[in-house]
């Protein structure tokens, strides 16, 4: 098959599945091409089977904002007719449904669109009545629709009333990339002393709830020797980093910014805090899991459906950072509890959320259209 995807290229859950999926499809033979407006961050090096197709924005002086959105359209279409696509496959609901469907109208109905809900499209942008019905005329348009968890489905349904039908295909990890690293003497150069070391990575929205990582870091170093580790950034960074000034304990804290492949990055972990007040699945925690680090949560959206509770980590309610940092502490402290968990959750993500099953899975709704 000839497939188009078209994903937001930098940091962000929507992106690394849309991209890892296109590789994992090039190695099964598919001919796949990027339309983005930038290099995916995650496409790494040449891969054969895979094209990256650029949408540059003319700055028009007759504009008073670049016209993003029709240019994509019209490059999705020139890449369908020059390259024969069969499946235009999307990420996000806004723009880029609305966009499939134009360069649709230009191209014919020969070409399909597959539409993948990650989340921020519907729980944020649901929300806003100048989008809310763009948003669902996007969905309705598409030959078929995906989101990445139940919650998020029950979610797209509660705010817009779609009828269309929407069906569950879960993130994924490359279980070749994704497993328990050796990386013993790099954890000495952060936990020289063997500190427990607890990681937070997100991009520290609000979101994100990035002041309860704080808060948990400090209740967990009064009781035990401990490292932070938080990879990202964000409109939260300066506060959190602050905030750790103000109680002294910049000294225990690393900041590893932006990191393209976390794969050897979470192996360094003991603990996996994810305290957000949304998150439709939790990719991070996903791939904790795989790599062998307990995850402690909220049981906020497709959390749960990640993260089994007492069993791949635990999970508690958004803002009680009295249980979150409780938990944090009881798995640091029982190293027969922890191995149960670690195991549990390479298990879990091995089988429940493997590469080759949800390769698979997006492989047969393809055909199904086609």
């Amino acid at each position: 098959m000839n497939i188009g995807i078209t994903c937001y290229p930098s940091l962000g859950g929507s992106g690394v599945v849309a991209t890892e999926l296109g590789k994992l499809l090039a190695e099964r033979g598919h001919r796949v091409h990027f339309i983005t407006s930038g290099m995916p961050f995650r496409l790494g090096s040449f891969h054969p089977n895979i094209y990256y197709h650029e949408v540059e924005v003319n700055h028009y002086d007759v504009f008073k904002y670049p016209p993003y959105d029709l240019t994509l359209a019209n490059r999705m279409a020139q890449v369908a007719r020059n390259e024969k696509l069969d499946i235009l496959h999307v990420h996000y609901a806004v723009p880029h449904a609305l966009c499939a469907y134009l360069a649709k109208q230009m191209v014919g109905d020969h070409l399909k669109i597959v539409t993948t809900l990650h989340g921020t499209d519907i729980t944020v942008l649901g929300y806003d009545s100048s989008l809310s019905e763009m948003i669902r005329f996007g969905i309705e348009q598409s030959d078929a629709v995906t989101a990445v968890s139940n919650d998020l489905i029950k979610e797209t349904r509660r705010l817009l009333q779609v009828e269309k039908e929407i069906t569950t295909i879960y993130n994924f990890v490359d279980k070749r990339r994704y497993y328990p690293k050796q990386v013993d003497e790099l954890k000495k150069r952060f936990a020289p002393q063997g500190e427990k070391i607890i990681m937070h990575i997100s991009n520290f929205r609000p979101v994100k709830r990035t002041r309860d990582v704080v808060e948990v870091f400090r209740r967990v170093h009064q009781q035990m020797p401990a490292k932070l580790i938080l990879v990202g950034e964000g409109p939260d960074w300066c506060e959190v980093r602050n905030q750790l000034n103000e109680w002294g304990l910049q000294d225990d804290v690393i900041y590893l910014g932006k990191q393209e492949d976390v794969a050897e990055v979470i192996s360094l972990a003991d603990v996996m805090l994810l305290p957000s007040e949304k998150e439709s699945f939790g990719l991070v925690a996903l791939e904790a899991m795989a790599c062998g680090v307990p995850v402690v949560a909220t049981n906020a959206g497709g959390i749960p459906e990640v993260v089994i509770d007492e069993v791949t980590g635990f999970l508690c309610p958004i803002g009680d950072v009295e249980r979150l940092a409780a938990r944090t502490l009881r798995l640091l402290e029982d190293e027969q509890l922890y191995r149960q968990f670690s195991n549990n959750g390479i298990q879990r993500s091995n089988q429940e959320f493997c590469h080759e099953t949800i390769a698979t899975a997006y492989e047969s709704l393809y055909e199904r259209l086609l």
